[in-house]
C-alpha cells in the first residue's frame, strides 16, 4: 500500500514538472511578458495578483493597455493592481486605460494603489479600478482639463520677422504662436475645454457614486491630499501597496498571503537603457511644450 502511495506521488509530481514546463514554452512563443510558474510556484496559482504601473505623463497607453490585457488572459491570476505615481497626461491616453480597466474589471477585480501624484489623467485613471487606496499624503484630484498657447508676436515684431499664414478655414491656425488669439477663437476652445471636462466629471460620478453637484464643486483643478480625498469619497482607503494587495485579495477571494507578479520586463543592454531613458525624457518635454495638446495635467513645479 505505502509503495503503490509512493509511486501516485512521483507520477503526480512528474506531471506537475511537465506542465510547468509545457506552460512555459506555451507562454513563451505566445511572446508573453508574464512571469511563467515555476514548479515551485504553481501550487500558489490560485493566490497570484498582477501588478501594473502607471509612471510619468500619460502619453502612449499602448504598453500599460498590452500588460494589462495579458493578466486579464491569464486564468491564474485573480486580481490585477495598478499602481499609478502620474501627474496626468493626455485626454485620449488616459481614457484608453480607463476603458481597459471598465472592461477588465468585469471579470476580474482591480485595485489602484496611488504613490507620490495621481492626479487629473492619473486620477481619471483610477476611477476605472473596483477600489482606490491612496497614501494619507498622496497628491490626487484636479480634476480638469487645460490647454496651453504661447504667443511670441511681439518678440517677432521687435525682430522685425513676419508670418505669414495660408490656410483652409478661419479656425485652422487656432493656437498659433505668432499672434495673439482672437475673442471668437477662445471661445471656441472653451467649448471643447467644457465638453472634455464634463466626460471627467461623468466618469467620477457614475464611478464613485458622487451626486454630479457636489463634483461641481470640486471640479476646478484644485488637488488633494489622500485624507482629504478620502473624506470627499475621491478614494476609498488609506494606505500604500501592502494594503491594495490584501483589499484586492479580499475582493478575489483569496485565502493567504497572495503572490503579487509584475510584467516580466525584458532584458536590456546598458545602451538600450540609455536610450530608453534618453527618448522618454524626449518625449516627456515634447508634451509638455506642445502648445495645442489637451490634457489632463497638473502642473508640478520643477
Amino acid at each position: 500500500m505505502e509503495k503503490k502511495t509512493a509511486n501516485i506521488l512521483a507520477i503526480v509530481l512528474i506531471a506537475v514538472v511537465v506542465l510547468s514546463f509545457l506552460m512555459s514554452l506555451l507562454l513563451r512563443a505566445r511572446g508573453s511578458h508574464i512571469t511563467a510558474l515555476s514548479a515551485d510556484s504553481i501550487f500558489q496559482a490560485s493566490n497570484r495578483i498582477g501588478v501594473v504601473r502607471v509612471r510619468g505623463v500619460i502619453a502612449e497607453p499602448g504598453p500599460v493597455i498590452h500588460e494589462l490585457d495579458e493578466f486579464s488572459r491569464d486564468d491564474s491570476i485573480r486580481a490585477i493592481i495598478v499602481r499609478i505615481n502620474s501627474p496626468g497626461g493626455g485626454v485620449a491616453a488616459a481614457q484608453e486605460i480607463y476603458d481597459t480597466l471598465v472592461r477588465i474589471r468585469k471579470k476580474k477585480r482591480v485595485v489602484v494603489s496611488m504613490g507620490t501624484v495621481a492626479a487629473s489623467g492619473g486620477y481619471y485613471i483610477a476611477c476605472g479600478a473596483d477600489k482606490i487606496v491612496a497614501e494619507p499624503g498622496t497628491i490626487t484630484g484636479s480634476i480638469g482639463v487645460i490647454m496651453e498657447f504661447f504667443d511670441v508676436g511681439d518678440l517677432l515684431k521687435w525682430a522685425k520677422v513676419k508670418s505669414e499664414v495660408v490656410k483652409s478655414g478661419k479656425f485652422k491656425d487656432i493656437g498659433s504662436p505668432f499672434r495673439a488669439m482672437k475673442p471668437d477663437e477662445k471661445a471656441y476652445l472653451q467649448s471643447v475645454i467644457d465638453d472634455v471636462l464634463k466626460q471627467f466629471k461623468k466618469v467620477v460620478s457614475e464611478n464613485r457614486h458622487i451626486p454630479m453637484s457636489k463634483i461641481d464643486k470640486i471640479a476646478d483643478g484644485r488637488v488633494f491630499a489622500g485624507d482629504q480625498a478620502l473624506k470627499l469619497g475621491l478614494i476609498d482607503e488609506l494606505g500604500g501597496l501592502h494594503t491594495a494587495e490584501k483589499l484586492a485579495a479580499k475582493l478575489s477571494g483569496i485565502k493567504g498571503k497572495p503572490t503579487l507578479v509584475y510584467p516580466q520586463q525584458p532584458r536590456r543592454s546598458f545602451i538600450s537603457l540609455l536610450t530608453n531613458s534618453i527618448t522618454n525624457v524626449i518625449e516627456e518635454k515634447l508634451f509638455e511644450d506642445d502648445a495645442f495638446k489637451l490634457s489632463y495635467m497638473l502642473r508640478l513645479p520643477k
